[in-house]
C-alpha cells in the first residue's frame, strides 16, 4: 500500500504546495482545509474551489510520478473539507488517510495571522492565532501520532510543523502570532523528546517572507502597498515562493532526513542572519 501523510491548511500557499510536493514524491495525501473564513480573522481564508485547484495540481504532479515509475497505479490526493483545530475532524482524516494506505506522515500547516501592538489586538483575533497556528499544530500530533505508533518496528514516521522566522526576530504588531509561531517550535522539540526511540521524528521548518496571501495581510498591517516591500529585509532580497518552503518539508518527511528530528529549519532567505 502507498505511504500517505495528511497535509493541513493545504487549501493555498504553503499547504497546498507541499501536498503538490509530497505528491510528486510518491505520497498519497489528505488535504485538509477548512474551506471557509474565520470570523475573527480580518481577511478571507482559503475557498473550497481553491482546496480543489491545489488537489488537482497535486493529483498531476502524482500522475507525472506514476509515469516516471513505470507504474499505472498513482498515488492519491483527496480533499477534505475540516477544522484543523477539531480533533474530531482530524481524527475522520486520519481514517481517509488509512483508508488510502499506511499512514507516515503528518504536516501541520494550517495557519492565521492577525497584527497591531500586543495590548491592543482584539482578544479573539490573539485566540484564533494562538488556535490555528500553535493548537492545530498539537491537535495533529494528539491525533495521529498515536496512529504512526501502531506501525510495528523497525518503523519510521514523519511529524512537521511550521514555525516562522517571526519565532526569533521582534516584529512590530506580530506579538501573538510570533507566540504561537515559537510554540511551534518548542513543541516539536518536546514532541521530539516523547517520540525518542520510537523511530518517528518531529520537526519544523521557519520561513521567511513567502508570497501567500498571508502575506499580503501582512503588508496590510504594515500599511504597505504591496508584499514585494518585505524582500529587503532577506539577503536573498526576493521573495520565497511556496514551493521552496514545501520542498523543505519534503525532504523532513523524507528518508535522507532520517536523522534529523527536534529542530526548526529556516527557509527564509537569510532573514534570521
Amino acid at each position: 500500500m502507498s505511504r500517505v501523510a495528511i497535509v493541513t491548511g493545504a487549501g493555498r500557499g504553503i499547504g497546498a504546495a507541499t501536498v503538490r510536493a509530497l505528491a510528486a514524491e510518491g505520497w498519497s495525501v489528505v488535504a485538509l482545509d477548512r474551506c471557509e473564513d474565520d470570523p475573527r480573522i480580518p481577511y478571507p481564508l482559503a475557498t473550497e474551489a481553491e482546496l480543489e485547484a491545489a488537489v488537482e495540481a497535486a493529483a498531476a504532479a502524482a500522475a507525472e510520478f506514476a509515469s516516471e515509475q513505470e507504474t499505472d497505479v498513482a498515488p492519491e490526493v483527496m480533499p477534505f473539507r475540516g477544522d484543523a483545530t477539531d480533533e474530531a475532524a482530524l481524527t475522520a482524516a486520519v481514517a481517509e488517510a488509512r483508508r488510502l494506505g499506511d499512514l507516515e506522515g503528518v504536516v501541520a500547516a494550517a495557519g492565521v495571522i492577525a497584527g497591531g501592538p500586543a495590548w491592543q489586538l482584539p482578544a479573539e483575533q490573539q485566540q484564533a492565532v494562538l488556535e490555528v497556528c500553535l493548537g492545530g499544530a498539537i491537535v495533529a500530533a494528539r491525533v495521529a501520532v498515536p496512529v504512526l505508533l501502531e506501525r510495528p518496528q523497525p518503523r519510521s514516521g514523519r511529524f512537521v510543523g511550521v514555525a516562522s522566522a517571526a519565532a526569533q526576530r521582534g516584529m512590530p504588531g506580530l506579538a501573538a502570532y510570533a507566540a504561537a509561531k515559537a510554540g511551534v517550535s518548542g513543541f516539536v522539540r518536546g514532541l521530539a523528546s516523547d517520540l525518542r526511540g520510537t523511530g518517528i521524528t518531529a520537526n519544523a521548518v521557519a520561513p521567511g517572507s513567502t508570497r501567500t496571501p498571508m502575506l499580503e495581510e501582512n503588508a496590510r498591517i504594515y500599511g504597505l502597498g504591496s508584499p514585494e516591500a518585505f524582500a529587503a529585509q532577506q539577503p536573498l532580497e526576493r521573495l520565497l515562493e511556496p514551493a521552496e518552503v514545501a520542498a523543505a518539508i519534503a525532504w523532513l518527511m523524507g528518508p535522507a532526513a532520517a536523522a534529523v528530528t527536534g529542530v526548526t529549519l529556516p527557509v527564509d532567505g537569510g532573514l534570521a542572519l
